[in-house]
């Protein structure tokens, strides 16, 4: 597996599927946006380590815990709307809620199998460069294992009293962006449903393949 992709992958794991002690990924750590994403980094890497279910790629407990546990952190709505871009707002209620659940699978399915290459990363937080004011950051990070440290980072939003994560960056690469193109291709060519459908597709061959 080339480094890109496993790192885009452990990136997505611990974005999607970061979870610890039951109930404690649930709520805000506290210390702001950095604390949240240590908290999230450490418990992926802890608890992948001593699951034997997640190691050997248990979808379904993967989008339970997801669900469960993570999405609380994600502002999943605008990961989804930054990687339709323009479009999303031509998209009715039923197509964005549709977008959602596809490209959430997407996300799952495709990059389940990097929870079985985790073993002894560890991750490193780089001082924040924000202003207490600040209501968007972006939380640096580097991976550190055999080889060398691996830019990881992530974008984050504050709402309230606590922050969601809603991108992320692979070695200078953003997730969204990395979408964003693709999806917009199969929407100018087929429409809204059309991409809805591409990504049922793709969803549907990867879970027929994994059966």
């Amino acid at each position: 597996m080339r480094t890109r992709d496993f790192l885009t992958r452990l990136a997505l794991t611990g974005l999607l599927v970061g979870v610890g002690l039951p109930g404690a990924a649930l709520a805000q750590p506290a210390g702001g946006p950095e604390a949240l994403v240590q908290q999230l980094s450490t418990e992926v890497i802890e608890t992948v380590k001593t699951d034997k279910a997640i190691q050997a790629g248990d979808l379904k407990k993967i989008i339970a815990l997801v669900d469960s546990k993570v999405l609380p952190h994600v502002n999943f709505q605008r990961m989804t709307a930054s990687a339709v871009g323009r479009y999303w707002r031509q998209a009715t209620p039923e197509q964005q809620q549709k977008l959602q659940a596809e490209f959430k699978i997407l996300l799952v399915r495709t990059y389940s199998g990097a929870l079985t290459q985790v073993r002894d990363q560890t991750v490193e937080l780089k001082p924040l460069r924000a202003k207490p004011e600040d209501t968007e950051v972006v939380v640096r990070t580097e991976v550190k294992g055999k080889g060398d440290a691996i830019q990881l980072d992530y974008r984050l939003e504050k709402q309230g009293e606590g922050w969601k994560i809603y991108d992320v960056n692979v070695l200078g690469v953003w997730l969204v962006e990395n979408y964003r193109s693709s999806f917009a291709q199969a929407i100018s060519a087929k429409g809204i449903d059309g991409l809805i459908t591409q990504l049922a597709e793709l969803n549907g061959k990867a879970a027929a393949a994994k059966s």
